[in-house]
C-alpha cells in the first residue's frame, strides 16, 4: 500500500493568477490556476521522485524560494552535485525557477521554488526514498519535537485497504485547506508495513509448502503481491 496522497480536483481552474502555496501554486506566471490530476508519474518524473535527496529540495522550497547556493548549504552538499538534482527536478516540473535577483555580492542568481506538482504523482518505484528523506530530515530535528506513533496489528488485506484509505482522507482534508497565516511549517510521515519477522516467516512456511506440492508430483507456485504506489507531497 502506497502512502497517503490527494485525489481530488478543487475546481478553482478559472483563477486569473497563480496565487498562495502548494499544492495550487507557485506556478509559472500566466499559467491558468487550477490543481494537477492525479495519476501515474511517467519515468521521468518518477525517475526525479526516485531520489531522497530530490524530495529534500522539494521540501526545502516548498514554502520559500532558495538558490542552488542556498539549497546546497542547507544540504551540506556540493553545489555543483545539487545542480544536477535541480535540473532534474526543473526539467520534470516540480520545481519553478523565479525571476532572477541580486545576490550578496551584486551577481545574478535565480530562486527556485517546489511547484507542489509532485503531491498529484502515483509512483511504482516503492517508498525507499520518501523513507530516506524523512530520516534525514527527522534526524536534524531534537526528539522532543517530534510526535510519534507505533502501533501493530493483524489485518486482512480489505482492512489494510481501509486503513490506507481513512488515512488518505485525513491527509487530503488538511492538504486542501488554506495555510494558517500564523501557523508553523510541519512535515508528516506516514507508513504502513508487514512485520519483517513475520512475513520471512510467512515466506519459508509458504516455501516449505510449495516444495512439499513439488515433490507429490505438482507444480510449486509463488504468489506476490502488485507493487505498491507511492504518493509525495512535497
Amino acid at each position: 500500500m502506497g502512502g497517503a496522497g490527494r485525489t481530488g480536483g478543487t475546481g478553482r481552474r478559472d483563477a486569473p493568477e497563480p496565487v498562495g502555496p502548494p499544492p495550487h501554486g507557485p506556478i509559472e506566471p500566466g499559467t491558468p490556476l487550477g490543481p494537477w490530476t492525479r495519476r501515474e508519474a511517467d519515468d521521468a518524473e518518477a525517475k526525479a521522485l526516485a531520489s531522497g535527496l530530490r524530495l529534500q529540495i522539494l521540501r526545502l522550497t516548498l514554502r520559500e524560494p532558495l538558490t542552488n547556493q542556498e539549497i546546497a548549504a542547507r544540504l551540506g552538499r556540493n553545489p555543483a552535485s545539487v545542480l544536477h538534482h535541480v535540473r532534474t527536478l526543473l526539467a520534470t516540473g516540480f520545481l519553478v525557477a523565479e525571476g532572477e535577483r541580486k545576490g550578496t555580492r551584486g551577481a545574478r542568481e535565480v530562486p527556485y521554488r517546489a511547484t507542489g506538482k509532485s503531491w498529484y504523482m502515483s509512483t511504482p518505484v516503492g517508498s525507499g526514498a520518501i523513507v530516506d528523506a524523512f530520516v534525514a530530515e527527522a534526524s536534524q530535528v531534537p526528539a522532543e519535537q517530534i510526535d510519534a506513533w507505533r502501533l501493530g496489528l493483524r489485518l486482512s488485506s480489505e482492512h489494510r485497504d481501509e486503513l490506507g484509505r481513512r488515512l488518505a482522507e485525513v491527509l487530503e482534508e488538511f492538504a486542501d485547506r488554506e495555510p494558517d497565516p500564523d501557523g508553523e511549517d510541519v512535515s508528516v510521515f506516514v507508513a504502513v508495513h508487514p512485520e519483517p519477522v513475520r512475513s520471512r516467516h510467512n515466506d519459508r512456511r509458504n516455501d516449505k509448502r510449495n516444495g512439499r506440492r513439488s515433490e507429490r508430483g505438482q507444480p510449486g507456485r509463488s504468489v506476490s503481491g502488485s507493487a505498491g504506489q507511492d504518493r509525495q507531497v512535497s
